[in-house]
């Protein structure tokens, strides 16, 4: 089950991290850096993942799920300017502009390459990830400035490792079958997705605006889409490079520096 699976593989990420933690003497957090963790870790990892994934396993089209991610970048954007205070210049605004129109330009190739078949349930799945998400790397770059790296990501994971658990008990008919590719799955998302991914994401919003980091995200569905070609045999229409190129453009201007 698409909860389970999580579940796991939080619970492992929590577990290595919390070892890792341990074993190298990192600083704990306070009992208020933990309480942050774990609501921003319900946001980012519980609720994104958890939504994302139940709409894959009800039937939403990739390139459906890729706009709707698309539009995690522009709601963190503009909730950290009135939230955070974070103000973006004319050109950094222009750079989300064009990061969500990249995001648009490859839906359309994707969606031309394929039917799609969409219901309810995994549209409304698909945005409540996208809120979650956003809401999630609010808190976290309100409250996570100071919070140890490893022991606020170990805290994040348990927390919605608890969540997602619970969840699955309601949701999921199934449970986890091991074999050679679902381990493999399970090894892939625990060490190169919760692990180095998300430790870079949290060390650069540690660093960096929310808006700035969130920019990221208009690359996904682009990147996605050259994966697919390379790893499956996609097709990869020349509408998804010209919008692999404006995502590009849009996110560099985000991130591009006064002068």
């Amino acid at each position: 089950g698409p909860l389970t699976f999580l579940a796991i593989r939080l619970a492992i990420a929590a577990l290595v991290l919390g070892g890792i933690a341990a074993a190298t003497g990192s600083e704990r957090p306070t009992r208020r850096q933990a309480v942050a963790a774990g609501v921003s870790g319900l946001g980012m990892h519980a609720v994104y993942l958890g939504g994302v994934f139940l709409a894959i396993s009800w039937g939403m089209p990739s390139g459906i799920g890729a706009l709707i991610a698309g539009l995690h970048p522009v709601i963190t954007a503009v909730a950290a300017r009135g939230l955070l205070h974070e103000r973006l210049r004319r050109v950094q605004w222009a750079g989300v502009a064009l990061g969500f129109a990249g995001v648009i330009v490859v839906v359309v190739d994707r969606l031309l390459a394929k039917s799609v078949g969409l219901t309810l349930g995994a549209l409304l799945a698909a945005g409540l990830s996208v809120l979650g998400m956003s809401a999630g790397t609010l808190v976290q770059r309100r409250h996570g400035n100071s919070t140890p790296l490893l022991w606020g990501t170990a805290t994040q994971y348990l927390v919605s490792s608890v969540a997602l658990g619970l969840a699955a008990t309601l949701h999921d008919d199934e449970g986890f079958t091991p074999s050679a590719r679902s381990l493999f799955a399970l090894a892939w998302a625990v060490v190169v997705l919760s692990i180095a991914a998300v430790l870079i994401m949290l060390w650069l919003l540690q660093r960096e605006a929310a808006a700035k980091v969130s920019s990221l995200f208009f690359l996904t569905p682009a990147l996605s889409a050259i994966e697919g070609a390379i790893l499956f045999g996609e097709q990869l229409g020349p509408l998804a490079l010209i919008g692999l190129a404006i995502a590009l453009a849009g996110v560099a201007l985000t991130l591009r520096p006064a002068r």
